[in-house]
């Protein structure tokens, strides 16, 4: 097993165990927004990214619906050789927010060994996650939150952030 399939196993445990300091760290971040906030958090991106193999997970595709633009569906319906309206009717619904989202999950783009058969065509919020790239993280930190129980490497990051600013 390598070390994705272990923190994927473990995350329930991580996130019971670490969710209350975090929450408490990003509650004193979204208050401060200090600057050096974004150098740390992409610090441990790259950090955190050398060490994990999505491919291993693959957990924000079977259990995360991302939010579908426009340019979303017209790029993947470009990509299937279908128009922009069968690529809705096939494939999408719209959610309790009014956001096109997936009809099913897992994603049904995700082959077997975890690839994704649009991965070039695929979603602005599927390109951007976890989003601990992005500048100004602290606007992130809610997100970041949310995924907490959902991908290995924001687990870490965030562990790490708590480490950086106690």
């Amino acid at each position: 097993m390598n070390y994705t399939e272990k923190s994927l196993l473990a995350l329930p445990l991580e996130y019971k165990k670490h969710k209350q300091e975090i929450e408490q760290c990003f509650k004193k971040l979204k208050k401060k927004k200090p600057k050096k906030l974004d150098t740390i958090v992409h610090e441990l991106d790259s950090e955190v990214f050398e060490n994990i193999d999505c491919l291993a997970c693959a957990n924000c595709c079977k259990t995360l619906g991302p939010r579908i633009t426009y340019v979303d569906i017209k790029r993947l319906a470009k990509y299937l050789k279908i128009k922009p309206s069968e690529f809705s009717t096939i494939y999408l619904t719209i959610d309790e927010d009014g956001d096109y989202v997936f009809k099913t999950m897992p994603c049904p783009f995700l082959m077997p060994d975890n690839y994704c058969m649009v991965y070039d065509s695929r979603p602005k919020a599927c390109r951007e996650y976890p989003h601990t790239d992005r500048k100004r993280f602290y606007q992130l930190l809610s997100l970041t939150e949310k995924n907490l129980d959902v991908c290995p490497a924001v687990m870490e990051i965030s562990k790490a952030i708590v480490k950086a600013f106690d």
